[in-house]
């Protein structure tokens, strides 16, 4: 029989689990609209590899969020919890480091012209 504390610990422990997976859903779908080119352009890595790491980020999310929600359990601290933080943090490299640059070069590349400083 679950108590109070089990169900505040459930609802926050799945809450988190739903916003890390939104951070990992977002980067993938950032890195499926990005093409291959852009990456290469950058220099950071490839279009596939941040397509797996993202695309993985968002499998270990998905199961962290399943498990509980299937069973009704609070999710253990184990190794779903360390996977799934695994993966935002993979996810928040991409949206904190590759994402910026990418945008910049499309930027460019859509006809906007190099407003230069702001001088």
């Amino acid at each position: 029989m679950l108590t109070l504390l089990n169900y505040v610990e459930f609802f926050v422990l799945v809450a988190l689990g739903l916003v890390a997976l939104g951070i990992q859903v977002w980067a993938l779908s950032d890195c499926l609209r990005t093409s291959a080119s852009d990456f290469e352009r950058v220099y950071k890595r490839t279009k596939t590899f941040w397509m797996a790491l993202t695309g993985g980020a968002v499998f270990f999310g998905v199961l962290y969020i399943i498990g509980p929600l299937m069973t009704l359990t609070v999710p253990s601290i184990g190794m779903g919890l360390i996977l799934s933080l695994a993966g935002v943090t993979a996810a928040g490299v991409y949206l904190a480091d590759v994402r910026p640059v990418l945008v910049e070069v499309r930027g460019r590349g859509k006809g906007q012209q190099n407003r230069g400083t702001s001088w």
